[in-house]
């Protein structure tokens, strides 16, 4: 039987109690101190300007959990899901001036693929979820 993802329930958008600057500071932080890499932040409002378009404050704030991710990459049948790897968590402004952070729900895609895929995709989202409930309005 196929399982159908609802795509309104596949990205999840939380408000931030923070503004922008220090949303990612403390996403980053706590991040940090649960032991998972910041590979890199992307600042995709200063792309877009240095191309001629302004747009307001976005950064996407890529991370990995070596723990995790070993698990998939040291497979040759999974090593197929490394596209979805590392996972991502965006922090943006809103032309309210509201601060919001959205990720994709891993969790329910690995759903669809099961095994290891399941179990490390799923335990990566309840950890990137615990991330942005500390930001949350």
């Amino acid at each position: 039987k196929t399982k159908i993802i609802k795509m309104e329930n596949m990205f999840i958008e939380v408000q931030s109690k923070f503004d922008f600057e220090q949303t990612v500071a403390v996403l980053t932080e706590e991040i940090l101190a649960a032991n998972w890499k910041v590979l890199v932040t992307h600042n995709l409002q200063e792309s877009l300007h240095k191309n001629g378009y302004e747009v307001l404050p976005v950064k996407v704030i890529e991370l990995c959990n070596p723990h995790h991710s070993s698990k998939i990459l040291s497979r040759d049948a999974e090593r197929i899901y490394t596209n979805l790897m590392p996972c991502r968590i965006a922090v943006y402004d809103k032309s309210d001036g509201t601060t919001h952070v959205s990720l994709m729900n891993s969790g329910m895609l690995a759903a669809q693929l099961g095994g290891i895929v399941d179990e490390v995709m799923s335990a990566a989202f309840a950890d990137s979820m615990a991330f942005i409930q500390l930001v949350k309005r």
